[in-house]
């Protein structure tokens, strides 16, 4: 498995983890104040991180000095994306919040371009325009899909954006687990801000258990999403995003009672198709080099 295989099959766990975990935040929205469930959730979430990089010796490993700067970043912007982003998850369709999001190849491909300096070949260029037509097929700009809430969703987009290319400038000696403790805790921190003074609701046995496994899935998009904007390239790995509308589609047709339009099907099967030429391309084995012509 190649580096930029690697990186997708990771980006591909991080964003079951991260739908799954959005598509209960929703639910538990719908009974609690949505910022009691992000600072409950983000405290069992903080705990469970800590002890798995007790567990695995992760804590052990200090952060080194040059690279901090990077790591309180990426945790101001994924604190300034979270924001906008449970705004509109908690207003509109889940598949349509997870769609919009799914251009965030495109911009994070210009981006790594421009100010990373990857190249980026015409096939991939080529994909990932056919699944931004996909998405787009799916939003439907000055549809009635496309209000208000989408551009706050489009505001989280962009500050995703940055956090992924703030995420590339890691060195491999940063413990992966412990960015993501110190995310978690922006997050959480986030919550217990935007609960004061607001009432809180009894939390049931069932919602407990809810929020749980919220936490248990937000740890896996945390940490898969940071190994895979550390592997490969940004522009070969990005593209697996598209799963994630995969997971809204089926979420919210089967939690939600959200049944998708017919453009949303075939925008969907054509973010599919782009995303498993992309897999297919990075699977093959390199070709093997020309022996030198005789002279």
């Amino acid at each position: 498995m190649n580096e930029n295989l690697r990186g997708s099959v990771l980006m591909m766990g991080s964003m079951a983890t991260f739908t799954l975990n959005d598509a209960v935040i929703k639910y538990l929205a719908q009974g609690l104040p949505t910022f009691q469930v992000v600072l409950l959730r983000g405290l069992a979430a903080t705990a469970l991180i800590t002890l798995l990089a007790w567990l695995t010796g992760a804590l052990c490993r200090p952060i080194p000095r040059g690279d901090w700067p990077a790591v309180i970043g990426r945790s101001v912007v994924e604190v300034a994306s979270f924001f906008p982003f449970v705004l509109a998850l908690t207003h509109m369709p889940l598949a349509n919040v997870t769609a919009i999001l799914q251009a965030l190849p495109l911009t994070i491909t210009a981006a790594s371009a421009v100010f990373l300096g990857e190249r980026v070949g015409w096939r991939r260029w080529t994909a990932i325009a056919l699944g931004f037509v996909g998405v787009l097929m799916i939003v439907r700009p000055g549809g009635a899909d496309f209000d208000g809430w989408s551009l706050v969703a489009c505001a989280a987009m962009l500050t995703i954006t940055a956090r992924d290319l703030i995420t590339r400038r890691l060195s491999p000696e940063v413990p992966s687990l412990n960015v993501a403790i110190i995310t978690a805790a922006g997050v959480t921190a986030l919550g217990a801000a935007l609960t004061v003074g607001q009432d809180w609701a009894p939390v049931d046995a069932g919602q407990g258990g809810l929020i749980f496994l919220a936490s248990a899935f937000i740890l896996g998009g945390y940490l898969f999403s940071i190994m895979a904007m550390r592997v490969g390239e940004v522009s070969a790995v990005t593209p697996f995003r598209y799963t994630a509308l995969i997971w809204g589609l089926l979420l919210g047709w089967f939690v939600f009672g959200d049944w998708p339009k017919p453009m949303t099907l075939m925008g969907a099967a054509l973010i599919a198709g782009t995303g498993l030429y992309t897999l297919f391309r990075e699977s093959r084995p390199a070709p093997a080099p020309r022996p030198n012509a005789p002279r």
